[in-house]
């Protein structure tokens, strides 16, 4: 669980790349997120190419940070093969914060960079990679080793939690 209060956001990178292991511990991570109806609806672009680093930097208002980094991770899903399409949101987003934290368990920085449901970012974001029409960028992941590490910040306020007896 310390993984989990230790995570924070990166947008600054070391000039280092991250292994093919540790990009593959992301993404099992990501799957083995759970999804309503067990749909796993979830494709990964993974993408370390600098020339569409650049690009994908550009690609919303703030998406600067993936020029800094060495490899982006952009999960997808494929509009017209949902299983429970109401709960597409909830999918996506239980994947994505697995991967963030699981880049904290393994000595990388992580950052969540919205696209959807935003219709200029999916566009976006879908043009710069050359996707198909029906496959829908959720978001971009740069992944990094963090410039400097974060204190933990407490969350947590009690006043927040309501009990119902």
């Amino acid at each position: 669980m310390n993984s989990i209060f230790k995570r924070r956001s990166y947008r600054k990178f070391l000039d280092k790349e991250v292994s093919m292991s540790k990009i593959e511990m992301l993404l099992k991570a990501g799957m083995q997120a759970p999804s309503a109806c067990d749909g796993r609806p979830w494709e990964f672009y993974v993408i370390t190419n600098k020339d569409k680093l650049l690009e994908l930097a550009n690609a919303t208002p703030y998406s600067m940070c993936v020029k800094n980094c060495s490899v982006a991770i952009v999960p997808c899903y494929v509009d017209n093969k949902l299983k429970s399409p109401d709960y597409i949101i909830c999918d996506m987003s239980a994947c994505v914060e697995n991967i963030l934290i699981e880049a904290e368990e393994i000595g990388l920085g992580a950052v969540w960079i919205g696209g959807a449901p935003v219709r200029e970012r999916i566009d976006s974001i879908r043009n710069i990679l050359s996707l198909d029409k029906d496959i829908v960028p959720f978001c971009i992941i740069p992944v990094g080793y963090p410039v400097n590490r974060k204190d933990i910040e407490d969350r947590y306020d009690s006043s927040l939690v309501h009990f119902i007896k």
